[in-house]
């Protein structure tokens, strides 16, 4: 007997989540450059994936972060202090290669851009300001806000007390972290239509003609970031290991990189992270604190931006840089990258505190900064894939260095 053959969306359900993601992407510039017009009515399904990975994470996060810990064995270990350890170091490094590469590959601005009417922060003292009141706060407006270091705080604070509670409160909390992690599996298997959506109002609406102006810079801005995720990173990452981090760093680039790339959101991709983490088999009682944690504080890409556009306009102006100030503004780099999420409108908002270790005007770095959202189109998509491919990359690596994993990369994605 001839079994039939199968059908179209059979063969899809069979092919891993990242191919059905490829095809999608390819889908949605097809379209683009096919029906313009059309691509720019379907960008509802992208905002709806958006919205809805944005909708569960902090949902997941507290329910997940509260069982874990309200559940976790007495003698289990965790390994945040190193994972903590590797996400500072690799920010660090980010900056500084950004500088190299500012100093060998000097970019030019035209600073004639109208100035934004946006407020950058006052200081670093005021970054981290906000970053510290983001703790202290209620838990349901950190819910609201999607405030990922108030919902950890909380979500820590109850699964402390809740340790010594009764076990049938905490086998609730364990069914009902199953029962969200359900809901984000199914959010998930969308991707492939939310990235279709995406990327064919993406190619309709700007297409490439704002950014061919910036190529010199966006050559610098992504090709530092390349530079970082695929040397730097598996350098990082061998140091911890000690073996080969590659069949690791190409996992992570490709499961958590290339939904980042798309929906541009580090808090979005918190739930695709902590999916797979799960299926590299690392202990949950460690990722879940570590990936929102990374969300929030594991800022490579942010750095990169950061020192790239503040020596662009440093070039621009002709003003002398020496290696101790260029060291400073890697700190500096790295200080505001960890803060970036808690200032509205990200790490280009942080550029004028950069600016200042040099004397340039608010004015003149708000230019920058209005060229930076010009570029945002990749600039950002390459930014957020690197800091949320790396969160998952350095909390396996963690594990891995202690032992304390089941990691599998060879099988097919979820």
């Amino acid at each position: 007997m001839t079994l039939p053959a199968p059908t179209l969306l059979q063969r899809l359900k069979r092919t891993s989540l990242v191919m059905r993601i490829f095809i999608g992407m390819l889908c949605g510039i097809a379209l683009a450059l096919v029906a313009p017009e059309a691509a720019r009515s379907i960008s509802l399904l992208g905002n709806l994936f958006i919205s809805a990975l944005k909708a569960v994470a902090p949902v997941l996060v507290l329910v997940l972060v509260t069982s874990s810990i309200a559940n976790h064995k007495q003698g289990q270990r965790t390994h945040i202090r190193p994972i903590l350890l590797l996400y500072l170091i690799g920010t660090f490094a980010a900056a500084v290669v950004a500088v190299g590469a500012s100093f060998t590959f000097p970019s030019s601005l035209v600073l004639n851009a109208p100035a934004g009417q946006l407020a950058p922060p006052g200081g670093i003292g005021e970054v981290l300001n906000s970053l510290l009141f983001s703790v202290a706060t209620n838990p349901v407006k950190a819910l609201l806000e999607a405030n990922f270091i108030g919902i950890l705080a909380w979500a820590i604070g109850l699964g402390i007390a809740l340790r010594h509670a009764r076990q049938s409160t905490r086998d609730f909390l364990e069914d009902l972290s199953n029962g969200v992690s359900l809901i984000v599996r199914v959010v998930i298997a969308f991707a492939p239509l939310g990235v279709f959506g995406l990327v064919a109002n993406t190619f309709a609406e700007s297409g490439l003609d704002a950014l061919l102006g910036y190529l010199h810079l966006l050559g610098v801005l992504i090709g530092c970031m390349l530079f970082v995720a695929l040397v730097v990173n598996p350098l990082i990452v061998w140091w911890k290991i000690r073996s080969n981090p590659y069949p690791l760093v190409f996992t992570c680039l490709r499961e958590s990189g290339v939904t980042a790339f798309f929906t541009r959101s580090s808090a979005a991709n918190i739930p695709i992270n902590l999916q797979l983490c799960k299926r590299l088999g690392l202990h949950e009682d460690t990722y879940s604190v570590s990936i929102p944690l990374g969300a929030t504080i594991n800022m490579a890409g942010a750095a990169v931006t950061i020192s790239v556009l503040t020596l662009a306009a440093v070039n621009t102006l002709g003003i002398p840089v020496d290696l101790p100030t260029a060291i400073l503004l890697s700190v500096v780099a790295s200080v505001c990258a960890c803060g970036a999420s808690g200032v509205a409108g990200g790490s280009l908002l942080l550029i004028p505190l950069a600016c200042g270790l040099f004397g340039i005007s608010s004015e003149v770095a708000m230019q920058v900064v209005a060229i930076g959202f010009v570029i945002g189109i990749l600039q950002d998509a390459f930014e957020t894939a690197l800091n949320s491919s790396t969160d998952a990359l350095f909390t396996a690596a963690a594990c891995m260095a202690e032992g304390d994993f089941d990691v599998v990369v060879a099988e097919e994605p979820v």
